[in-house]
């Protein structure tokens, strides 16, 4: 049993008391502290990822208690690159919120980071429904911590919203747990491949009525229509680098989905079998029309990326809805495209809000470094919309491979090229409108071109380089396609021969050897009398 895998959820749970609680008073303390934090998980990330590589599935039980009585944490090639993407991403806000003085606008910022990254690390990693659920209310409880912070009417507004949202889908998440081991006696999912199968028919109704429940909870998390409205408001008044981490949180729904549904509700489970193609695919499509129409009518510019997320979370269900190997290798490389994506945007437009003033897109005098913020948010804006050289563009064109089906071609080829059209247009014109019709704006000879008080001073090269990170991944993430796409067809050919998986997390638990060298030999009564 090795200890690593649960290093990403112990380092932030013990960082974070101590950043809440120690040192709250003194930021430079607390930036140091969360930034080493975040670095050495960054590493240990890394470690995981080369050692799941390997195509086994490595199970860690908490006590040594054996499965399905116990609790497991799971670490396979999907698992593996989700955890590391979350600490790549950390690491990226993490130095942004740093260098642009976010952090210093909230008391517990890092402690609420560090307790996100937990929730996030763990909900990855957990091999059981139920603590599944628990890291979900952490990652909930920060999360809404993080919204607000810095404070304002329209942040604890949205902020509630954010709340009520996610409060209702636990509950349901809830009733769907308490009808599962009601009917099953488990909530393991390993134990759940094995018994959800043979169901006797009687009982299968109420296992579908778990799963579509399930399925609901995972799809607010995942901003999937018709669920998907509390999404814009909570990310377009967030603090951008808030935002930007936010952008791996509708991905645990999208994992949740892909995890359960190929584990214990794949297509060799009767009670399930079609239950995700049935629902998931129209929803997904629905939800790629609102996100590109939400782009086009966007008047601010945080609304817009946030619908520009919705769009490819709509995008990415599409191709997971299919149920097929090759379609979820597609899948997990526009999963990983979109996050960084979304955060390079989303750090991108806190550089530019902070200087222009506001966010409206209207005509307005061209920013500092108008000419660097643009050829940022043209990378960017390219990047969301799937348009070449970077990896969108890859991406959409494995997801438009994988789903050559006659009955699923038509729709989701429409959904997915118009989408991207009028995506690139909404952006265009919001490009427009912030960084090139401003050059023709006339400012007043001995006017300020910018009237916000104090006059905001130009990015740094430490302000900068986050962003310009982001982007650069995403282009390493289009050179490396071949090995990216290599290691993504492991990860879904691994998750969709669940044998190993159920092996490994179900295998009995080894006598550890130490307690045979501690047996005492008793002596033979048998001998003694013949002495």
């Amino acid at each position: 049993m090795n200890h690593w895998i649960i290093a990403p959820v112990v380092l932030p749970a013990l960082l974070a008391p101590l950043l809440g609680y120690v040192m709250r008073h003194d930021i430079v303390l607390a930036r140091v502290a969360s930034a080493a934090g975040t670095v050495a998980l960054f590493f240990i990330a890394l470690g995981l990822a080369f050692w799941a590589a390997d195509g086994g599935t490595h199970v860690y039980r908490l006590g040594n208690w054996p499965a399905p009585f116990g609790i497991v944490l799971v670490l396979d090639r999907l698992s593996a690159m989700m955890v590391l993407l979350t600490a790549t991403l950390a690491l990226i806000v993490l130095w942004h919120a740093i260098a642009t003085g976010w952090d210093a606008k909230g008391r517990h910022f890092h402690a609420l980071y560090q307790f996100q990254l937990m929730g996030i690390c763990g909900a990855f990693l957990t091999g059981d429904a139920f603590n599944l659920f628990v890291f979900f209310e952490v990652l909930l409880i920060a999360s809404y911590g993080l919204m607000v912070h810095s404070g304002g009417k329209v942040r604890l507004q949205a902020g509630l919203q954010y709340l009520v949202m996610n409060l209702a889908g636990s509950t349901l998440f809830l009733f769907a747990l308490g009808t599962m081991y009601a009917t099953t006696g488990t909530l393991n999912m390993a134990d759940l491949a094995v018994k959800v199968p043979l169901m006797p028919a009687d009982e299968g109704a109420m296992v579908r009525v778990a799963a579509v429940l399930l399925l609901i909870v995972f799809m607010i998390k995942a901003a999937l229509f018709p669920v998907q409205f509390w999404l814009p408001g909570t990310y377009a008044n967030a603090p951008a680098p808030v935002a930007a981490l936010f952008a791996i949180m509708t991905k645990v729904g999208a994992y949740a989905i892909i995890r359960l549904h190929t584990l214990a509700y794949g297509p060799q489970s009767s009670p399930t079998a079609g239950l995700v193609e049935e629902w998931l695919f129209p929803a997904a499509l629905v939800t790629v029309a609102l996100g590109a129409i939400g782009v086009l009518a966007a008047k601010r510019l945080m609304p817009l990326l946030s619908f520009s997320v919705i769009g490819s979370m709509g995008t990415l269900m599409l191709a997971v809805a299919p149920q097929s190997p090759y379609a979820t290798e597609t899948a997990l490389y526009y999963l990983v495209h979109s996050t960084l994506s979304a955060a390079a945007l989303f750090l991108l437009a806190d550089l530019v809000i902070s200087r222009r003033g506001t966010d409206t897109l209207s005509v307005r005098p061209p920013v500092l470094q108008n000419g660097l913020f643009a050829a940022l948010f043209f990378g960017g804006a390219i990047a969301m919309a799937g348009m070449p050289p970077l990896s969108g563009f890859l991406g959409k064109l494995l997801i438009l491979d994988a789903l050559r089906d006659p009955h699923l071609m038509p729709w989701a080829w429409s959904g997915i090229l118009l989408g991207s059209l009028v995506t690139l247009v909404g952006f265009a014109r919001a490009g427009s409108m912030l960084f090139w019709k401003s050059t023709a704006v006339i400012v007043p000879e001995g006017a300020e071109p910018i009237d916000a008080e104090p006059r905001p001073a130009p990015a740094t090269t430490a302000e900068v380089a986050p962003t310009v990170a982001l982007l650069a991944l995403l282009a390493a993430l289009a050179v490396l396609a071949g090995p990216a796409t290599n290691y993504m067809r492991a990860a879904g050919n691994q998750l969709f021969e669940p044998e190993g998986y159920i092996d490994a997390v179900l295998a009995p638990v080894e006598k550890p050897e130490e307690l045979d060298s501690l047996k005492i030999d008793k002596p033979d009564p048998l001998a003694e009398e013949e002495h």
